[in-house]
């Protein structure tokens, strides 16, 4: 029998935009009316659409559904549905990775009101960072970009970073020197296989005295920001022990304008006795 695109769509359970859709892929081939253009289908048509609709049920690309239903070996069919279950299993990964990391960013902005500028010690953990800012302003280097988007596709696993570049400035000696960029922990880039170019420093593990601030929206950063934190590294007998460094946790936005809370980190190491 033929069909009218509304019946077949209508009797298969799929749209008539679905059947152009596969029309235009060669997976259903209608014959035209010469006299009234209109197209219309036959029962081998819905043969060849139910088995695509199964395959492309396995997320098998359209495009490789085609392919099958014009011609496929048995071998072949096996093939691409051995395909679509391991693609589906590295996206389980990845969505598994990314609810665990959701989950550490949640817990981590429930915990700000206890380290609102309030100091306590922190292994901050090892990790890897490009530097594309000097002071505020964007580092136009031909070199990083293709480092810097590749990066972009890894957030939230990456994050927006911070360093000083001087150890001098933590004590405030000389105009403040810093650098913005994305950073990745060595642990997430372990866990999602990124490769590691030469624009990538390597950042060691520290103990540091941590806390979150507060920063305007157009304010820059200096020994001022964190004041608190080095009089309380003196008062608590600890030694700066190199460059401090943060993150961006969120930017507020409200009425009265936007600021940004910052986790500040300052490698210490306890002063030796006498």
């Amino acid at each position: 029998m033929k069909y009218s695109i509304g019946e077949f769509a209508s009797i298969l359970g799929v749209t008539a935009d679905t059947l152009r859709l596969y029309e235009k892929h060669d997976i259903v081939r209608p014959m035209k009316d010469q006299h009234n253009n209109y197209r219309y289908f036959n029962d081998l048509d819905a043969r060849n659409l139910l088995s695509s609709r199964w395959y492309r049920s396995m997320q098998i690309p359209l495009q490789d559904v085609a392919g099958l239903i014009q011609e496929a070996p048995s071998g072949r069919v096996v093939e691409s549905i051995a395909a679509a279950g391991a693609q589906l299993e590295e996206e389980i990964r990845r969505s598994t990775l990314l609810l665990g990391k959701i989950r550490e960013i949640h817990a981590e902005l429930a915990q700000i009101s206890g380290a609102f500028y309030t100091c306590s010690i922190k292994e901050v953990p090892a990790m890897y960072r490009i530097q594309q800012t000097q002071g505020n302003q964007l580092l136009q280097k031909e070199s990083i970009r293709s480092t810097v988007q590749a990066w972009m596709e890894l957030l939230p696993f990456t994050f927006y970073s911070f360093r000083m570049e001087k150890a001098g400035d933590a004590c405030g000696a000389g105009e403040p020197d810093y650098s913005w960029g994305l950073a990745l922990l060595a642990e997430d880039q372990q866990k999602l296989e990124v490769g590691l170019d030469d624009n990538v420093e390597y950042l060691e593990p520290a103990t540091c005295i941590s806390a979150v601030i507060v920063s305007g929206h157009e304010e820059c950063l200096g020994p001022g920001a964190f004041r608190f934190m080095l009089d309380y590294a003196q008062a608590e007998g600890y030694r700066i022990s190199g460059r401090i460094s943060g993150k961006i946790l969120f930017t507020e936005h409200t009425n009265h304008g936007s600021r940004t809370y910052l986790e500040i980190h300052i490698p210490v190491e306890k002063e030796r006795q006498a």
